[in-house]
């Protein structure tokens, strides 16, 4: 077991504050660069790196985010402070904001000018409960309108709106293939017959 696992291990046993959160990945990220760490619920989780298909799908997802809102950019892996308090810390695939509304934020910003948090699904064991159960609940508590889940195993597509403050009243699935409207204050129109060329 690598160091970064056995660290893992024992803080998975307790509640950490963002503060030690955040000293905490700072030593994590020196010793292995094979992790991204977030802080949802009080516990401390890890992400493996993205794969070729995973990063070709932001791609995709950038390309048609900003020819519909040029005004806009999709933000790859900026983290945000979310949950009540912003006591949490997530590290979306990708986050729709204004170009510059990240400009002199450290490594986890407010995520007051994010408009749609998005997740690609990996093929690891964690990915059903922190991509269909926590990060929906994490994102909705922290009002970010639109929540977007690219579903690989599943090869479907879920589009989350209308937070109330503790989740999204509003979830739809589709299947890879068809369109799926992202609603206000996104309104972009997705085509998603591509998703299924990067697939396992």
């Amino acid at each position: 077991m690598t160091q970064a696992a056995e660290i893992l291990e024992i803080t998975d046993r307790f509640h950490v504050h963002p503060d030690e959160f955040d000293e905490g990945t700072r030593i994590l990220a020196a010793r292995s660069r094979r992790m991204r760490m977030e802080l949802i619920d009080g516990r401390i989780s890890s992400r493996a790196l993205p794969d070729g298909d995973h990063g070709r799908i932001i791609q995709w997802l950038t390309r048609i985010c900003v020819q519909s809102r040029p005004e806009l950019w999709l933000h790859s892996e900026q983290g945000l402070k979310v949950q009540e308090y912003r006591l949490g810390r997530a590290r979306p695939d990708a986050s729709l904001a204004p170009g510059d509304a990240f400009v002199g934020h450290g490594e986890w910003a407010d995520p007051s000018p994010v408009l749609m948090a998005v997740e690609v699904t990996s093929y690891d064991a964690d990915t059903d409960q922190r991509d269909r159960v926590e990060k929906p609940r994490a994102y909705a508590q922290t009002g970010i309108p639109v929540y977007l889940l690219i579903d690989r195993d599943n090869r479907e597509v879920t589009v989350y709106g209308e937070p109330d403050g503790v989740r999204y009243e509003n979830a739809h699935t589709v299947p890879f293939g068809k369109d799926v409207v992202l609603p206000d204050p996104v309104g972009v129109t997705l085509s998603t017959e591509r998703l299924k060329d990067w697939v396992r």
